[in-house]
């Protein structure tokens, strides 16, 4: 219903903000990651917004980026996972560091978050495995190789190796080797 609020910042009570919108002062729970990026007391502010109405209360959720909002609307849907545990994920851990712990499917990373068990954690890995994470690249040197051995494997199927021959031979390669040596040592190597 309430998609996005832009006005003035008037407090900042972790977790909670107030922010007036043409003189309609609205109550915002964000995560800490939101509320660091916050500006000063005063200044005008934008969040992207998620409305919850219950039997007993109405609440908006506020976040900075549209990622943000999203893995809550991800973690808010799990059986066992509401707004103030999902909102808590978000504070312990960044979108990016959620997605790589759901990626490689670490718990340990999200038992850390104050309030979640192991059991709940492991729930979180399976309930988001493919809905968070799926589409970002293993971070550092790793989406590198992986793009490395990607270009060596179809560079030596094009000079005619079978699929099968290609892939043992980038096997002995170095797992930090980049595409022009990764290919003169699997020619070496297919070459014997």
């Amino acid at each position: 219903m309430i998609g996005k609020l832009t006005g003035t910042l008037l407090e900042k009570n972790p977790p909670q903000i107030l922010i007036d919108c043409h003189g309609v002062g609205y109550e915002v729970d964000v995560p800490m990651s939101t509320f660091y990026n916050l500006p000063a007391v005063g200044e005008q502010v934008a969040l992207l917004t998620h409305f919850v109405v219950r039997e007993d209360a109405q609440i908006l959720y506020g976040f900075g980026s549209a990622g943000e909002r999203e893995a809550f609307r991800q973690l808010v849907k799990i059986s066992g996972v509401g707004p103030r545990t999902a909102l808590s994920v978000l504070s312990g851990l960044s979108v990016a560091e959620l997605a790589q712990a759901v990626t490689a499917q670490e718990a340990g990373r999200i038992v850390k978050v104050p309030g979640i068990g192991k059991k709940t954690a492991e729930r979180l890995l399976l309930e988001l495995k493919g809905k968070l994470g799926a589409d970002l690249p293993v971070p550092g040197a790793a989406a590198q190789v992986g793009d490395a051995a990607g270009d060596i494997q179809q560079a030596l199927m094009a000079l005619g190796y079978s699929e099968k021959d290609a892939a043992a031979a980038l096997k002995a390669l170095p797992a930090e080797v980049g595409v022009s040596e990764g290919i003169k040592q699997a020619l070496k190597a297919l070459a014997r």
